[in-house]
C-alpha cells in the first residue's frame, strides 16, 4: 500500500480490478482505495502476472503492507494451496518465494536501491495491531502471515530496476500515482530530474517538468468541508441491530477525515462568523444576460460563478484575508496566490477541491474550472491533490434552500464565506417597497488573524460588488 497522499497512514481497498492468473503492466489500475481524502485508482509498476491478493475488498491497509504479489519473471505462477488447508496457509506461496536470509543479502547486497518508492519489504519487522475484517469478507490472515514479503516472487535483478538517472540506468524511481500524473501529463519520467529523497521523482519535478513556470509552494492542509447536508458514505455495509430499528454505519475514509479536521478547527481557531443580506437582483441579470451572450458561449454561468469573482476581488482589495496562522512558527503567512475552494457533494460526502491560482482567471476561464471540479468531485474522481493547499472557500448551502449558516474553517485556512438561498422578498428599492432578489452572505474567519475590521471590509466589499456588479470591472 503506497502513500498516494500528504501523511497517508491506512487507505481502505474498495475494488479490485484484477484476480490471479491475470496478465498486468506497467501502469495498468489493478485497484482502487479510499484515503482520509479521496478515492484513488493504484496502477502496477510491473508487467507480469498477478499471483495473490493479499486483502479482499472493504479491508483497512496500513501503508507499506504488501497487498498484491505478482510474478515478474516471466513464468507462471506457483500453484494456489490446497483447498482444506488452513486459511492462515494463503500466504505460504509468497513466504516460500522469498529468499532465505543469506540468500536474500547475496541478492540485494546493502544499499540497494528500492525498486518502487511505497512497495517491497519493509524497512522493519514491526508487528502491527489486527484490524478488524470488513462485515461478510474472510478474515485477512495473509496480513499476518507475510507483513514484510516481496511482491514479486521472482528476484528482480538490480541493473533492471535502478533509477534512469543514477548509475546503470533503468526506469526512474516514483510513486504510482506520480507515474499516472506524469502519464496524463505527457511526461517522460526519464526526463524528469528528481529533488525527493534518494532520488525520488516528486509530483513537483513533474509539474515542473510540464510547466517551465513553477507553481508557488503551497501548505498542504487536510482537505475537509464544513457539516452541511453531507450525505453518508455509501461504500460502508452498514451493521444493523437486530430489532432492525438502529443503523451502525462505520466512521472511516474521508468522513473519519472530516469529523476529526472539523473538531481541531473548532477548538484551535477561534471562530468568528459575521453576516450581511442584501440587494443581488442586478447580480442575477447579468446572469441572465451573460447566458444569452456569445463570450459565454457553451459555458455554465450560474449566481456562484459571478460570486467567486466578486470573492476574488475582495481578495485583491483585502489581501490580509487570505492567509494562514503557523502556530510552530508563531507567524502570519500572507499568500500572494488564491486557491479557491468550492464545497462539493458527493457519494462519498462533501469535498473541498480547490481551484489552483483562481485570482489570474478570466471569468470564461473561471467558469470551465468550476464546472470541471464539481463534476469530477460528484464523479466521484477528485484526487487528493485537488484538496491540497486551498487558502479560502466558498460553501453554497442556498442549493439547499438554506438562507445562511455559520461555516467552520477548513484547517491551515483564515475564511470560510456560505452562501444563502436568493429569493424574492420585498425589499426597499429607490425609496419603494419593491419585489427583490435578496440573500444573505455569512463570513467565518480566524480571529487570530482577521479582526473585525478586516473581516467586515472584506464581506462589505463582497456585497457591494454583487448589489453592483459592475464593480467587477472598476475594482478588478
Amino acid at each position: 500500500m503506497p502513500d498516494v497522499g500528504e501523511g497517508l497512514t491506512e487507505a481502505e481497498i474498495l475494488k479490485w480490478y484484477v484476480q490471479p492468473g491475470d496478465t498486468v503492466e506497467d501502469g495498468q489500475v489493478v485497484c482502487e482505495v479510499e484515503t482520509a481524502k479521496a478515492a484513488v485508482e493504484l496502477p502496477i509498476p510491473f508487467d507480469g502476472t498477478v499471483h495473490e491478493l493479499l486483502f479482499p475488498e472493504g479491508t483497512t491497509v496500513d501503508v507499506g503492507q504488501v497487498i498484491i504479489s505478482v510474478n515478474v519473471g516471466g513464468g507462471t505462477a506457483p500453484a494456489a494451496p490446497a483447498a482444506e488447508a488452513a486459511p492462515v496457509a494463503a500466504a505460504a506461496p509468497v513466504a516460500a518465494a522469498a529468499p532465505a536470509p543469506a540468500a536474500a543479502e547475496e541478492a540485494a547486497p546493502q544499499g540497494r536501491t528500492p525498486v518502487l518508492v511505497g512497495y517491497g519489504v519493509a524497512a522493519s519487522s514491526t508487528k502491527r495491531r489486527a484490524r478488524k475484517a470488513a462485515q461478510g469478507a474472510a478474515p485477512a490472515a495473509p496480513a499476518q502471515a507475510a507483513p514484510v514479503v516481496a511482491p514479486a516472487p521472482v528476484p528482480v535483478t538490480v541493473p533492471e530496476q535502478l533509477n534512469g538517472h543514477g548509475p546503470g540506468g533503468g526506469r526512474p524511481l516514483a510513486k504510482p500515482p506520480v507515474r499516472k500524473l506524469a502519464k496524463d501529463l505527457g511526461v517522460d519520467l526519464a526526463t524528469v530530474t528528481p529533488t525527493g529523497p534518494d532520488g525520488v521523482i516528486t509530483r513537483e519535478d513533474v509539474h515542473a517538468a510540464a510547466a517551465p513556470a513553477p507553481a508557488p509552494a503551497v501548505q498542504a492542509p487536510v482537505p475537509v468541508a464544513e457539516p452541511v447536508a453531507a450525505p453518508a458514505p455509501v461504500q460502508a455495509a452498514p451493521a444493523v441491530s437486530t430489532d432492525a430499528r438502529e443503523t451502525r454505519v462505520p466512521v472511516k475514509g474521508v468522513r473519519k477525515a472530516t469529523a476529526a479536521a472539523m473538531v481541531g478547527s473548532a477548538f484551535t481557531a477561534p471562530h468568528v462568523t459575521e453576516f450581511v443580506t442584501f440587494d443581488i437582483t442586478r447580480t442575477m441579470k447579468l446572469v441572465d444576460e451573460l447566458k444569452a451572450g456569445t463570450d459565454m458561449a457553451g459555458l455554465r454561468v450560474n449566481p456562484l460563478l459571478l460570486i467567486a469573482k466578486a470573492v476574488l476581488v475582495a481578495v485583491k482589495r483585502n489581501p490580509e484575508i487570505n492567509a494562514a496562522w503557523d502556530e510552530a512558527a508563531q507567524e502570519i503567512v500572507l499568500k500572494h496566490y488564491v486557491n479557491l475552494g468550492i464545497a462539493a457533494a458527493t457519494p462519498r460526502g462533501l469535498l473541498v477541491p480547490n481551484i489552483k491560482d483562481a485570482h489570474a482567471q478570466t471569468l470564461p476561464e473561471l467558469s470551465a474550472s468550476l464546472s470541471e471540479l464539481v463534476s469530477t468531485a460528484r464523479e466521484g474522481k477528485t484526487t487528493p491533490a485537488a484538496m491540497q493547499g486551498g487558502t479560502f472557500t466558498i460553501t453554497n448551502v442556498g442549493v439547499f434552500g438554506v438562507d445562511t449558516g455559520t461555516p467552520i474553517l477548513n484547517p491551515g485556512e483564515s475564511a470560510i464565506l456560505a452562501v444563502g438561498a436568493i429569493k424574492l422578498q420585498p425589499w426597499v428599492h429607490k425609496g419603494k417597497v419593491k419585489p427583490r432578489q435578496v440573500t444573505t452572505l455569512a463570513l467565518s474567519f480566524d480571529h487570530r488573524l482577521v479582526d473585525g475590521e478586516l473581516g467586515s471590509k472584506f464581506l462589505a466589499d463582497v456585497a457591494a460588488i454583487l448589489e453592483q456588479p459592475k464593480r467587477l470591472i472598476t475594482w478588478a
